[in-house]
Parts: C-alpha cells; sequence; structure tokens
C-alpha cells in the first residue's frame, strides 16, 4: 500500500473513531443533564440534515473551515503553527470587500479578482512572520499572535474610517453584484458555489505537497530542516513559501465568505472565530486534505446540530463543546501513542 493512501486512510480512520468516542462521551453528560440521548441526538441529526434546506445550511458552516484547515495543514507540513489565521483573515476581508465595492467590472472577471485581492492580502500578513522566522529567528507562534491583534485594530480603524460606507453604516460599502456568489445551490438555502472552489482547493493543496517538488521541498523541511539544508534546500524559502501559502488560503476562505455570505465587511468587535477552528479541524483531519475536509464537515456540523439540540431538546451547548473537546483528545492521544510506538521501535533497531 502506498504511503500516500496509507496517509488517506488514517485520515479518515483516525476522526471517524474519535467522533464515535466523543459521541459516547457526550451520552454520558447528557444523562447526567437529566435529558434523553435518543431524542437530543435526534434533534442534533435533525439540524443538520432533516431537509435539503438544512443540509445545505451545514455545509455553510463547512466551507470557511476547509480553507483554514488547510492552511493550518500546509504550514504544519513546514514544521510551522500559523496560529495568525485571525488577522489574516480579516485583513483579507477587508480587502475582498474592498475589491468588490471600489470597483465594477464583468461578472467573469470581477469576482476573480476580489478574491485574489483577498488571497494577496492574506499572504502578505502570513508572510510577515514566515520572514522573521526565517531571517531573524523569531518564533512564529509570537509574531502571529501580535500580528492577530495589530490586522484586528487596523480593519476597525480602515473600516471607521477611510473605508467606511458613505451611508455612515459601521461597514464598507456593499460589494457589487458582479463579485457576488449566488446563493440557493440547495433548496433556497445561503449555499454558494464557493463550496467547489474550497474542493478544488483542497485537491490542489494535496496535488502540490505530494506532487511537486515545491511540495516535496516544504515536507522535508518539516521533517528535519537541517537534512533539508544538507541536500540543498532553502530552509528560509521554504518557510516563508509555507507561511504565505497557508496565509493564501486564509485569504481565500475570507474572500468566499465575503462574496457568499457577508457581502460586505463590517466593522470586527472581535476574532471571527474561523482561524482557531481551523487549527482544530486541521488537527482531528491529520493535517492531511482529505481529512480536513471530513473534520471541516464535521465540525460545521456539530455546530449546526450544537444548535438544533439547544433548540429543540434543551441540551446545553457546553454538551456539543465537550464533544469537540473530545474529539480533539482522542486525536492527540492517537498521535502521542503513535510517537512513543515509533520511538520504541528505533530503540529496538538500535539495541538489535
Amino acid at each position: 500500500m502506498g504511503n500516500w493512501l496509507r496517509g488517506a486512510l488514517r485520515a479518515v480512520t483516525v476522526p471517524v473513531l474519535a467522533t464515535v468516542a466523543g459521541m459516547l462521551v457526550g451520552t454520558i453528560f447528557i444523562l447526567s443533564t437529566g435529558h434523553d440521548p435518543f431524542e437530543a441526538y435526534s434533534a442534533f441529526f435533525e439540524a443538520i440534515a432533516g431537509s435539503p434546506y438544512k443540509f445545505g445550511e451545514t455545509l455553510v458552516n463547512t466551507i470557511p473551515l476547509i480553507f483554514t484547515g488547510l492552511a493550518v495543514a500546509l504550514a504544519f507540513r513546514c514544521g510551522l503553527f500559523n496560529i495568525g489565521l485571525e488577522g489574516q483573515y480579516l485583513v483579507a476581508a477587508l480587502a475582498t470587500a474592498w475589491a468588490g465595492s471600489a470597483f465594477e467590472m464583468h461578472p467573469l472577471i470581477h469576482a476573480p479578482f476580489a478574491i485574489l485581492v483577498g488571497m494577496i492580502a492574506g499572504a502578505f500578513w502570513a508572510a510577515i512572520p514566515g520572514f522573521l522566522k526565517a531571517y531573524r529567528g523569531i518564533h512564529e507562534v509570537i509574531n502571529a499572535i501580535m500580528l492577530n491583534y495589530i490586522g484586528w485594530y487596523l480593519t476597525h480603524w480602515l473600516v471607521m474610517g477611510a473605508l467606511r460606507d458613505p451611508s455612515g453604516s459601521n461597514s464598507t460599502a456593499a460589494v457589487h453584484a458582479s463579485a457576488r456568489f449566488a446563493q440557493g445551490m440547495i433548496e433556497r438555502s445561503r449555499l454558494h458555489s464557493g463550496l467547489w472552489i474550497a474542493l478544488v482547493a483542497a485537491f490542489l493543496v494535496w496535488v502540490f505537497l505530494w506532487k511537486t517538488p515545491a511540495g516535496y521541498e516544504i515536507r522535508a523541511v518539516g521533517f528535519s530542516p537541517g537534512a533539508a539544508e544538507y541536500g540543498g534546500i532553502s530552509v528560509k524559502r521554504n518557510i516563508i513559501l509555507a507561511m504565505a501559502l497557508s496565509g493564501s488560503l486564509t485569504g481565500l476562505a475570507a474572500a468566499v465568505q465575503t462574496l457568499g455570505i457577508a457581502g460586505k465587511f463590517y466593522e470586527p468587535l472581535g476574532f471571527i472565530g474561523f482561524g482557531f477552528d481551523g487549527i482544530a479541524v486541521a488537527l482531528v483531519g491529520q493535517n492531511h486534505p482529505l481529512g480536513v475536509v471530513l473534520s471541516a464537515l464535521l465540525f460545521g456540523s456539530l455546530e449546526r446540530g450544537g444548535a438544533g439540540m439547544n433548540a429543540a431538546a434543551d441540551i446545553p451547548k457546553t454538551v456539543i463543546q465537550i464533544v469537540q473537546g473530545t474529539v480533539i483528545f482522542f486525536v492527540a492521544v492517537e498521535g502521542l501513542w503513535r510517537y512513543f510506538r515509533n520511538r520504541r521501535a528505533k530503540k529496538e533497531v538500535k539495541t538489535a
């Protein structure tokens, strides 16, 4: 069995088993609150896929998580922790809204142009900690966290100042119809063509990482920077490239959400949350594009199903948060077990 197929199977089976374990733990907590687990999970699945409309809304929750999960996974493959997705998302969303509202173009050109502007903005914001990591040795986590807050306050200042809607609302002007995605792919839901962009992005990330020389270099740096440097691979260049590509995927998430759902950029009162959720999505998806897609669907379903459980069965939303945490816990345990197993195998080889 090829390594890529083995990795794909593991990216699917581990999240599935972790989800089952999480649901079982959730059942225990539901019982502890005095509710009927059957009724709770019936409401849960009804909210997720009880009708075509509800399933479409579940996919709406899933789309941005695919992009941010891919962004985190790609950086992880280079040994980097891109925790700055929230700032990258805000900067890219504002850039997309500006490109969509400040220009009028043909519909075939306007949406791709606005998406490209968002991706460039996200890539630039992520390349800053990548550059500082590569050339100054400053850890990307520290810089990325600080840039989250800089991005937050910068976009707040711009949307309440130079880029504020002339009507006086706390947002940019609305994106022109020529740049908007049509909604209603499934029975009057908000589902839009960004779903296909997300799936294509996942496929392209897989092709890039496992089928191109540049992707091989990024993975080689992630495995061992010293060995990669010895083999003639530029560690500095690949660190910056990986962070920029990760940021461009975050920018793609922001662009798709802006053009498909929001239609403008609103005054940011805090972080959006897609970036932090993307870390969990990548972890549960084993940093594999296929696993990320399925993991994003899981977290999108948990978000919508949790709201349904709360509304229909009066189950506290904290139960769903417990399920999410349990899923992440079991995935982390699997990774820890694999680490010690490989370490033990290496010791046995040395002593043989």
